[in-house]
């Protein structure tokens, strides 16, 4: 199926200097369950979780008791898809209700422009209500419960443990901290996908470093499942999809950038000449003890929760890194862990991973020279698989905690979100060029459980131009799995 539309300049720019643009940001967000607080006067106890803090009571419970008004008034009309959102000229709101009853609530002020006048009257304000996509907040929200899930458990844990009482400690602990590396601005296409990027290997860096990992289980049999990450890229995991993409998302946008460093060994990580071998070792514990010399130091981890056949558990996540190589070990969380174990992993997996990292860095510079030259390309593409989350993006520069730098326009991003909502609907192979703004031209590509998102920057291309660019592209990156008949 190939569809063909024109694609205006989304956004108006601003005509004057001295409009102000303001990009969307979060105005609240509120957990409720409506079961805690079923007669007159007791509607204080839905509350689980209000941000901002300082919102007077009775707003709180007003903003609240609409939300429920708007579930339940949707439900007359769809009693088994209740509500996802609510536009209104201001703002946004998102509905999500992860466990039974229990409803999150996330609501963002739409981007708008001020206007100045003239005369000295205030300044006109213009809201872009069809800037935000709903597929990109919602699937916002739904990571903040899923990153919630994985340092605590479910709601329903929490409540059984220690009544509601302890649910809202839970909350608040964790909400006020998350919810400030929320950047509303700079979220995109990716969100919506939660993918992984994978760290391309030859087959025998590959196999030294599932050896590495299977050496590792053995010595040190407590360890329940491993990670391998090279520069924030995915190569090995024991762990299932849904639980490592959920892994991945904290590890890359919140540990890693915590504790970013140069290549070789700074401050922080001094060379130590082991005795065997005198190999060297750069090894050091991103979670867990910070240094093995102080006799006072605790030998505490985070606790994660993954999914099993017939519930979830808790583990402990140690994440040890060497130069750009991170090996995550999850351990059992009965298990307690001791001064001896960490000096035992320390000095097992130190060496070895200083050694694979060289190896993996070494092997990927070989291979860049062979590859030759890089040219800026004439295009530049995301890329995403639903059956193993693989993703890749050149248009991304860089995704840290605070912001997404991506190398083109927001407008251009919001066409492949469009896009992306086009494939949503339907089943079926499809491709759907648009030519956007002045010289751009965007086609977007399903096929089999794969998506393609292509920008070019071609001022006189016509749509048979485009389309044999695009067929290259795929032939060369793609193996040409996005040929459709």
């Amino acid at each position: 199926m190939l569809n063909i539309c024109a694609h205006g300049d989304g956004a108006k720019m601003a005509s004057g200097m001295q409009d102000k643009q303001y990009t969307p940001s979060l105005l609240s967000f509120f957990i409720y369950n409506p079961t805690f607080g079923p007669r007159e006067g007791e509607e204080e106890k839905k509350i689980l979780f209000y941000h901002p803090i300082d919102v007077e009571k009775n707003e709180k419970i007003r903003n609240v008791g609409l939300c429920e008004a708007i579930v339940q008034f949707t439900r007359t009309f769809c009693p088994t898809k209740p509500a996802k959102s609510l536009h209104t000229q201001k703002n946004r709101q998102f509905f999500f209700e992860p466990e039974d009853n229990f409803w999150i609530v996330m609501v963002v002020r739409n981007p708008m422009i001020e206007k100045p006048n003239k005369d000295g009257k205030p300044p006109t304000t213009e809201y872009q209500e069809e800037e935000i996509l709903d597929t990109v907040y919602g699937a916002v929200v739904r990571q903040c419960y899923s990153m919630y899930k994985l340092f605590n458990g479910t709601f329903g844990r929490a409540m059984e443990a220690g009544g509601v009482e302890l649910l809202i400690q839970k909350l608040e602990k964790f909400f006020y901290r998350y919810l400030q590396t929320l950047h509303l601005q700079s979220c995109d296409l990716l969100d919506v996908f939660g993918g992984i990027s994978f760290f391309p290997l030859d087959k025998m860096t590959y196999l030294k470093i599932q050896s590495f990992v299977n050496r590792v289980e053995e010595s040190l049999s407590l360890i329940k499942y491993t990670a391998f990450l090279y520069n924030d890229q995915l190569i090995w995991s024991g762990l299932e999809q849904d639980d490592m993409r959920i892994l991945y998302k904290y590890l890359t946008t919140s540990l890693f950038p915590r504790h970013s460093e140069p290549e070789l060994a700074g401050r922080d990580s001094p060379l130590r000449p082991e005795v065997t071998g005198n190999l060297l070792h750069y090894g050091r514990f991103l979670t867990g003890p910070t240094n093995f010399k102080d006799p006072e130091a605790k030998f505490r981890f985070p606790k994660i929760f993954v999914s099993t056949e017939d519930g979830y558990e808790e583990l402990h996540l140690i994440v040890y890194k060497a130069m750009s190589a991170a090996a995550c070990f999850m351990i059992n969380a009965s298990v307690e862990l001791t001064r001896a174990f960490c000096e035992q992993l320390d000095s097992l997996v130190g060496p070895q991973l200083t050694l694979l990292a060289s190896d993996i860095c070494e092997q990927f510079t070989i291979n860049r020279r062979i590859a030759g030259p890089e040219k800026e390309p004439q295009f530049k593409f995301i890329y995403f698989n639903h059956m193993n989350l693989a993703e890749k993006s050149t248009i991304h520069m860089r995704k840290t905690a605070s912001v997404s730098l991506t190398s083109v326009h927001p407008d251009l991003m919001k066409i492949l979100g469009d896009i992306n909502c086009d494939f949503a609907r339907v089943d079926e192979d499809e491709e759907i060029i648009v030519k956007a703004m002045t010289d751009y031209w965007v086609v977007g590509k399903k096929s089999d459980q794969r998506e393609l998102y292509v920008i070019l920057n071609q001022k006189n291309a016509n749509l048979i131009e485009v389309n044999e660019e695009v067929k290259r592209l795929c032939a060369t990156q793609f193996n040409n799995i996005f040929f459709l008949d």
